[in-house]
């Protein structure tokens, strides 16, 4: 449930800066102010990585997003595919499953009645291109 919170921390940051252009260094501050230790690192730890990597995410997330542009995209869910494709990338310690799990109920939370179909669409495109062995507990056919 902590790495759920701080996906949630994270997403919310994201999005502001996305919209607001605001640090998100001064964000985070303010987002985390009441959360516990492990919620602030994980969110801090999923902030930094996708900014520090956004070029790079967003490129991916064009290829695999048909007949969308990325600034088309609502806000949110484009977010949501940054911090579930930087996750993909840069923390190989969780599986494929959980990560577009906790980006549908995400997109389910926080967008549209369509966003869940969208995003899962692009994620999985990405899934199968960034780890095409797929999850290690869960064998591909």
């Amino acid at each position: 449930m902590a790495r759920h919170r701080g996906r949630e921390i994270a997403l919310r940051v994201l999005f502001e800066h996305d919209l607001a252009h605001t640090e998100p260094k001064d964000l985070l501050d303010y987002a985390l102010a009441d959360e516990s230790d492990v919620n602030r690192q994980f969110a801090r730890a999923l902030v930094q990585g996708t900014s520090d990597h956004l070029e790079a995410l967003d490129s991916r997330i064009a290829r695999a997003a048909i007949d969308w542009k990325l600034n088309r995209m609502p806000t949110i869910d484009r977010n949501i595919l940054r911090l579930a494709t930087y996750e993909m990338l840069y923390s190989m310690d969780v599986p494929i499953s959980v990560i577009i799990s906790e980006a549908l109920e995400l997109a389910q939370d926080y967008s549209t009645t369509d966003a869940k179909k969208f995003v899962n669409g692009v994620l999985s495109t990405l899934a199968r291109e960034i780890r095409p062995e797929g999850d290690q507990d869960r064998p591909t056919t």
